[in-house]
């Protein structure tokens, strides 16, 4: 590893609203690199970008020579993923995706920082940072499994509009003004159609019980990122999960409302002991709710709600929210390149 001190590191997709927290991540934790690379679309090219090592003119990823990078951190999508991370790979860069292109990809390990870091071990020069949604849970769900052995989970998520980018964000900020000019209409019925077509519904003063596009067996994209992703980080296939994945009105936050049941009966004295001593974690007591609100802007997993399942004893109830732009995507991409420094 030791070729990775002072690294030469590249973000592809730098200018996105990933990549741009992805750098701001690099410089909050005065990463030790030697050259710093950005690359994004020919749209972006050209572009000047001050930085902690000086001014970055951002490249176009397409005619970009990967030959000089030692670690690339990607959040271009997955297409771009799929065509440009093996050419990285090859070049000799480790790469680190954040992207779905590669995460159920046998021979590349998926991983989540503090929960099964030595699986960053096993890479051929291509390493999948899971979804944003499966990151905050994994955050909670990890500890208790490696302590009794997942066997159960329902989970519901809350997942915020900055998980469809900026242009999420735009869509949200567009609706609420356009819902403002004639609030009564949304007590009262009647109200027209904003427009925008990102989300199957209306988002601005909504919740859409649909995240990300159908799939399979009536389930979407999102919920089933959830179960092979959990089933992929934890390592145990067998762990039966039902997952549900929500749209709210948020800026910023993933949150996720679960339930899960173990190899044994786990109370909530041992889950508090297990929990509060995770790292990545604020373990928060009744007094205190956790909320997306909370959690924008700062690298800990917040957890609250925590409780005995009562419907079906022997199990434990909590919800978990975390930046999804930073834990659940930037920050866990910078922290897999800090274990590569390690």
């Amino acid at each position: 590893m030791d070729r990775y001190s002072n690294a030469r590191v590249a973000i592809v997709g730098a200018t996105g609203a990933v990549g741009t927290t992805m750098l701001s991540i690099l410089e909050e934790r005065r990463f030790p690199l030697s050259d710093l690379r950005l690359l994004a679309s020919s749209r972006s090219a050209g572009r000047v970008v001050d930085t902690n090592w000086g001014s970055v003119e951002v490249e176009d990823l397409e005619t970009a020579d990967p030959s000089d990078v030692d670690i690339a951190l990607f959040s271009a999508g997955g297409s771009r993923s799929l065509e440009y991370a093996p050419h990285f790979a090859s070049a000799g860069a480790t790469v680190i995706d954040n992207s779905s292109a590669f995460r159920r990809d046998d021979t590349v390990p998926l991983v989540v920082a503090q929960v099964n870091d030595e699986a960053i071990r096993s890479n051929e020069g291509i390493v999948a940072n899971p979804n944003c949604t499966t990151m905050v849970l994994m955050m909670a769900a990890g500890p208790l499994h490696d302590a009794a052995g997942l066997k159960t989970m329902f989970a519901t998520s809350y997942q915020s509009v900055s998980g469809s980018g900026r242009t999420g964000i735009t869509q949200l900020t567009s609706e609420i003004d356009f819902f403002d000019e004639d609030r009564e209409s949304l007590v009262s019925g009647g109200w027209e159609e904003p427009k925008g077509d990102l989300y199957a519904r209306p988002i601005g003063y909504n919740v859409l019980p649909l995240a990300g596009p159908l799939s399979d067996a009536g389930y979407t994209e999102e919920e089933w990122k959830l179960v092979h992703e959990s089933h992929k980080i934890l390592g145990r296939q067998e762990i039966a999960i039902e997952p549900t994945c929500v749209r709210v009105p948020v800026m910023v936050g993933h949150g996720i409302a679960t339930s899960m049941w173990f190899d044994r009966r786990v109370d909530l004295d041992e889950a508090v002991a297990v929990l509060g001593s995770a790292p990545g974690m604020q373990l928060w007591d009744d007094t205190r709710v956790p909320t997306p609100l909370d959690s924008a802007g700062i690298d800990d997993i917040l957890v609250g709600r925590l409780r005995e399942t009562i419907g079906f004893p022997g199990g434990i109830s909590l919800f978990a929210i975390g930046d999804n732009l930073r834990k659940g995507a930037a920050l866990n991409a910078v922290q897999l390149a800090e274990l590569l420094l390690a």
